[in-house]
């Protein structure tokens, strides 16, 4: 079963985001290996000795977390909808699962305006 990684890719592409998270999981345990291990190791592997360098990087960007749906669960997978491109069923289980990450790796800028989005909506929110 040897497909190029192009094929791969396309057909990544074709599956919905629960599915994918799905098969990263089922990978992450096949392989004993996490996904959020490596991105988060892979800025401080670069520091070196510097130590002002990663408090300025670890700044600029921020993961969107919600931590509660509020009174107005519609609006707020609505603007999860918007911000993720999920579709409606996946964005209601993230609304529903909550804490979980909305959008990982954004600007700062970025999440703050999600994060203001979501609260008027009604949602509860952190940035992390």
């Amino acid at each position: 079963m040897a497909t190029s990684t192009q094929e791969w890719i396309d057909e990544l592409k074709s599956i919905s985001v629960l599915e994918l998270a799905e098969r990263i999981k089922a990978l992450e345990e096949e392989f004993g290996v996490s996904a959020t291990a490596v991105a988060a190791a892979a800025p401080a592997a670069g520091a070196g000795g510097a130590e002002a360098e990663p408090a300025e990087a670890a700044p600029t960007t921020v993961d969107v977390v919600i931590t509660g749906a509020g009174d107005k669960k519609i609006q707020v997978i609505k603007v999860v909808r918007a911000a993720t491109g999920l579709g409606l069923k996946e964005a209601k289980a993230l609304v529903d699962e909550a804490p979980k990450p909305v959008r990982e790796g954004v600007e700062r800028e970025e999440g703050e305006k999600l994060k203001a989005e979501l609260e008027e909506a009604g949602a509860s929110v952190e940035l992390r």
